[in-house]
């Protein structure tokens, strides 16, 4: 039962970052999100071909996991995520050689972070995803007061409830292992359901300030076609 569990739960957080960062590219030609959403997703495409294949820890696929791990929590779904989430709360728009850099900054922590294995704990990495994951979640209050403010007040709620559970895993997972959870089983059922509700979350809250910002002119609707049509 873990084990479908489990697998029910990567394959929500697969569906959540294709769709919705295929949405990203396709109707708001968000970059950051829409690659970063399709980077988690083939993480856990990554993740669970490896837990079928049996799991083993030499496999070349265990390092490809441990990269795209440390990419997200260090500086995908951190920096990446309020930069591009900026775009529909402060109309930033960064510029190509921003979006190209910010990429190479991130591809550069994964190689450097996934060294740290889980085999024990390393406070210095494990301290370092907890800072950036706690500064994300100031942000993602911000942007939660900000659904609240235009209306969309169940979104807000989710979008609050979302950010708060994806904290709760950040501190759980390197600082405070479930007990007769020998391969994170249990962890990662809660972990990856929580991943792929944030990434469906932040996108449908997205397009709410988006159709805001366009309806009240702060936007200009543009050529692309309406969102409600998703």
């Amino acid at each position: 039962m873990k084990e479908l569990l489990f697998a029910l739960a990567d394959l929500w957080m697969m569906f959540a970052g294709f769709y919705c960062g295929w949405k990203f590219l396709r109707r708001y030609s968000n970059y950051l999100l829409g690659l970063e959403w399709i980077i988690v997703a083939t993480s856990g495409t990554n993740f669970l071909v490896w837990s079928l294949l049996g799991g083993d820890e030499g496999s070349f696929l265990y390092s490809v996991a441990y990269f795209f791990d440390a990419f997200s929590r260090s500086v995908g779904i951190t920096l990446i995520l309020v930069m591009g989430l900026m775009r529909v709360t402060r109309r930033y728009k960064p510029s190509l050689a921003v979006d190209i850099g910010v990429f190479a900054v991130a591809v550069a922590a994964g190689l450097f972070l996934q060294q740290f294995r889980a085999d024990r704990l390393h406070v210095g990495p494990a301290t370092f995803y907890v800072v950036v994951n706690i500064l994300t979640t100031l942000f993602l209050a911000y942007f939660s007061w900000r659904l609240w403010k235009i209306g969309a007040t169940g979104l807000a709620v989710a979008a609050g409830l979302a950010t708060a559970a994806g904290t709760a895993i950040a501190l759980t997972y390197d600082f405070f292992p479930f007990p007769d959870d020998a391969h994170r089983t249990v962890f990662y059922i809660l972990a990856l359901g929580t991943w792929g509700t944030q990434l469906f979350v932040y996108f449908r809250s997205y397009r709410a300030l988006h159709e805001h910002n366009v309806r009240t002119g702060v936007e200009p609707a543009s050529a692309q076609r309406s969102a409600s049509a998703v």
